[in-house]
Parts: structure tokens; sequence; C-alpha cells
């Protein structure tokens, strides 16, 4: 792909929200960390799909060398394999959306807010010039897929690729976190290494293992755990434990209650109070 791989570094700015149902939640704050999922495991077929190219431009060369049929496979098969090695933990710019909700257990899940700033440095680093660990994308989203010409446009293909999306989805206000091929990070003592882990242990060693089923798990500070919003459905003592968890996980982080507003189709949220 034609892409230098300069993609901005994450900023760190403000507040970000991934919406979880109560066990994940409760996961994510014992563990402290973020889970990436395979850009091919995302539950948008379009996602990230080299289908949002158009190749059908192959340049001429003289003596048809290359063959312009090999310039538009390898470019097929180039954009496939971006796809094939990023991993993709998906956050919203917002806490109180109905739908997302809905989608993560129904409103008996959670909402956790991170501090992105303080999770830039877990996240992200410069080594020796050289940017290692996670980029932030904002997704844009459009009514078509107005297809950019793959070997003629000279925007930056790499971010279209792995940040576009179809309207339908705007409601969600997407932000990405972005690693690529993040068991290639060196191991444990690398910076922002990540550890990769299957959903499922193997039934036995004769099991065919799909290595973009593996989850891969970056590691936060107690403090980038802002605040933490329980749906209004959750179920007690599920709620008891996320709380206990979350005050472990950040005694300063900021717990509110979701419920419905009488006078409007939104949901409000009151602080709990130790």
């Amino acid at each position: 792909m034609r892409s230098n791989y300069n993609y901005n570094i994450m900023m760190g700015n403000g507040k970000l929200y991934k919406y979880l149902d109560a066990d994940g939640g409760l996961m994510m704050l014992q563990r402290g960390n973020l889970q990436f999922t395979n850009a091919t495991r995302l539950n948008d077929p379009f996602d990230c799909h080299p289908a949002l190219f158009d190749f059908s431009h192959a340049p001429e060369n003289p003596y048809n060398w290359p063959p312009k049929e090999f310039l538009v496979e390898k470019g097929e098969t180039d954009t496939e394999n971006v796809r094939n090695s990023a991993w993709i933990c998906s956050l919203s710019k917002i806490h109180n959306s109905l739908m997302m909700w809905s989608y993560y257990g129904n409103h008996k899940g959670v909402c956790v807010g991170l501090d992105m700033e303080k999770a830039h440095k877990y996240l992200s680093q410069i080594v020796c010039k050289i940017f290692i660990g996670a980029q932030e994308m904002e997704v844009q989203y459009r009514d078509v897929i107005d297809k950019p010409d793959y070997f003629h446009n000279f925007e930056d293909l790499f971010r279209y690729q792995l940040s576009t999306k179809a309207k339908a989805w705007e409601h969600e206000q997407e932000v990405r976190l972005l690693l690529m091929d993040p068991s290639s990070d060196g191991g444990a003592g690398h910076p922002c290494y990540a550890q990769m882990t299957l959903p499922n242990e193997p039934k036995s060693r004769k099991e065919f293992i799909d290595w973009r089923e593996v989850r891969a798990y970056t590691r936060l500070g107690g403090e980038c755990f802002d605040s933490l919003y329980l749906g209004v459905k959750i179920e007690p003592e599920k709620r008891d434990s996320i709380i206990a968890e979350a005050r472990a996980c950040n005694p300063g982080i900021k717990i509110y209650q979701m419920s419905i507003d009488p006078d409007a189709f939104r949901l409000k949220e009151s602080l709990i109070n130790e």
C-alpha cells in the first residue's frame, strides 16, 4: 500500500468512553487493560475491507510490465494484509447514547470513562525517534462508498481504510485506537507491550487456531480510569462488585448511576457518593 505509515500520533486529549457488558467491565477494571480485536472480527463486514478502494485504474507501463493484472492483485493483497494486521479498540466520544447502552448488555452493562491524556504514556512512546504503540483515529462516516482510486489518489489511504464507516453507525461517535502487528512488539519488556490471548482455550493441541481470533491487551495505570457509568438496569450484585473494583482500581474514580429522564427520550446520570 502506498501510505508511508506516518499516521498521526494519538493526541491523548480529553475523555473517551468504553461501553461493555457488566462482566466485561468488571474484568477491564480488575486487569487494568484495554482489549484490541483484529479488524477482520469487527461486527461491520465493511470495516477496513479492501472493497473500500477502486482498483480498476492500474497504470499503463511500458511493455505492460509489470502487468496491470499483477498490480491490481498486489493492491488487493496489500490492503487485505493491512486489515489482517490491524487490531482495534473502539471507544466513543459520548457516554449517554441510548443505542450504545442497548448494544452492550441491554442497559445492564457499564460505560468506563478514560482520561486519554493520562493513558497516552501507557499506549504510545517515542523510542529513538520512532513512534511505537497505539494510534488514535477518529472514524469518518460516509453516506456511500466513495471509493478512492488506489493507484492515483494521494490521500492517506491507510487512514481511510482503517477509519471509514457507513453513516448508519454515526450515532456511535467512534474513536479508534489502533495497534499494527501487536505480537511483534518484542516482549513484556518492550514499550507498549500488548499481551496476546485467545478468547477461549483450545480443546486440544491439534485444534486449528486462526491467529485473527487472538485478542491484544494493553495495560493502563489506575489513574487512567476517570469515571464509571452504571446502566439503568444493572443487576444489584454486579453493581456492588463493579463499584468495589472501580474504587480499588482508582480511589478517585467518579461513579455515576444512569437513569431515564422522565421529560425526554434520554439518559441522565447521578453521582454516587461513597
